[in-house]
């Protein structure tokens, strides 16, 4: 099956950002090499959505250099894919933990376990996609 190009998550794809799927997201780093960071991943319609602490090396490298390369795969067809190029459009504070509560509800099944210390979210509005409907 070929290959889709778009510029956002084709709708037979968006269970890969609304569900349990873990993300791989890379950012480039203050010495320009590539990060990559496992992450809880959310879909507003029309952005992705990671909440991170403060001062992360993610956040430090998204405020240096927004760019953003983003992968999705489903964890039993492994040719079912999403991989991304995009930027961190906003950053904001996780007021109330309500973000983070959200996708640990969805990945652990309750609310997030640390309450201490201040989370930011990130917005990364995609560029490119390519995905593959395996």
């Amino acid at each position: 099956m070929p290959a889709i190009r778009t510029t956002t998550v084709p709708d037979e794809l968006l269970d890969l950002v609304t569900t349990d799927v873990l993300g791989h997201v890379s950012s480039i780093g203050l010495d320009g090499s590539i990060c990559s960071h496992i992450v809880w991943i959310d879909w507003d319609g029309e952005n992705l959505l990671i909440s991170s602490p403060v001062g992360s090396v993610k956040g430090r490298n998204w405020r240096a250099n927004p760019q953003a390369g983003i992968t999705v795969v489903d964890r039993t067809k492994p040719f079912r894919y999403i991989q991304a190029a995009g930027h961190v459009t906003e950053i904001r504070p996780d007021e109330g933990l309500a973000v983070i509560d959200r996708l640990s509800r969805r990945y652990r099944g309750e609310d997030y376990p640390i309450r201490t210390g201040a989370r930011e979210v990130f917005v990364i509005t995609l560029d490119r996609v390519r995905a593959s409907l395996g």
